[in-house]
């Protein structure tokens, strides 16, 4: 997934608070390189976080012109409106080791002999695993 990013100068409380009666969600890009303030568009980001691939693949990032390619690590919500306060990202390359959650897909439940003739409910207790990889041979959503 590819998305574009605006580099911020002024950071802080009120500076934040600015960006986010602006419709922008303040952010942060580090790892490999210096770290760097970002801001996003809030209702881009709001509707690609309800993505599963946003959270658990590699994405593109295209920020002063120049793409980089990016991690979701974190994110912060309002208590109980839908607004995003704050995104984390981690920039990577190709021989960076990487620690990230892959979300596992179960299929043919319903052909399941037990769900058919006995009526038996399929109960999933892991739905994703942890993995550590090489970014290169990490599996993609």
């Amino acid at each position: 997934m590819k998305f574009v990013a605006y580099e911020r100068k002024l950071q802080g409380t009120g500076a934040s608070r600015r960006l986010r009666n602006a419709q922008k969600v303040p952010g942060i890009v580090y790892g490999a390189g210096t770290p760097t303030m970002i801001e996003l568009d809030h209702n881009a980001l709001f509707f690609a976080l309800k993505k599963e691939a946003f959270h658990s693949s590699l994405l593109e990032m295209e920020l002063n012109g120049k793409s980089e390619q990016v991690l979701l690590r974190d994110y912060q919500m309002h208590a109980f409106k839908p607004i995003v306060l704050h995104i984390d990202f981690q920039r990577v390359d190709k021989t960076t080791k990487v620690t990230k959650k892959v979300p596992l897909h179960f299929i043919n439940e319903e052909n399941s002999p037990a769900v058919k003739t006995d009526k038996c409910l399929v109960n999933h207790v892991v739905t994703e695993v942890q993995i550590q990889c090489r970014l290169r041979s990490c599996p993609s959503s």
